[in-house]
């Protein structure tokens, strides 16, 4: 038998859950918190040098500007994912099953504390099996609605 060509690529299930957790925890923890901006240091600090001097010359204003620019880039990059969550999750529908992928995301992701997966379901009133497949289909749309899906590589022999 001839093999059906495939035309789309698989997804590496593993690493899209572990890239979308990371950037959930992003979101929590600046929606929580926000940004800090660096500042510069304003008191010499008095520490004992051992070695000789090295002719260096400190640039310590610069160091902190440039700190402070990259940190307003991610600091861009987070609100506009954690805008593009929110999109996301009222656009889930208001039927059972949207409410339930809304709040599985919501509570587990996005609320101030740590919760488990466990405390979720069981304050939804769902089983742990069908906790499971339906946090792992709102996972497989979240990842493509923020375009965050890895996809598997094939490895080939290197001889074709």
């Amino acid at each position: 038998m001839t093999k059906q060509l495939s035309f789309l690529p698989k997804i590496d299930r593993v690493a899209t859950q572990k890239k979308l957790e990371g950037v959930l925890e992003s979101v929590r923890l600046y929606r929580q918190f926000g940004m800090m901006r660096e500042e510069m240091k304003v008191t010499p600090s008095y520490e004992i040098r051992y070695h000789g001097p090295t002719n260096d010359v400190g640039k310590p204003l610069e160091d902190v500007a440039m700190a402070n620019i990259q940190q307003s880039k991610r600091e861009e990059w987070i609100k506009q994912t954690s805008f593009r969550i929110d999109q996301f999750l009222s656009r889930l529908g208001n039927g059972r099953a949207g409410k339930d992928q809304r709040n599985i995301i919501i509570k587990r992701y996005l609320e101030d504390e740590d919760v488990c997966d466990y405390m979720v379901y069981n304050e939804i009133g769902m089983s742990e099996r069908t906790y499971r497949r339906v946090k792992a289909r709102v996972f497989y749309k979240l990842a493509f609605a923020l375009r965050l899906e890895v996809y598997e590589t094939e490895e080939t022999g290197g001889n074709e």
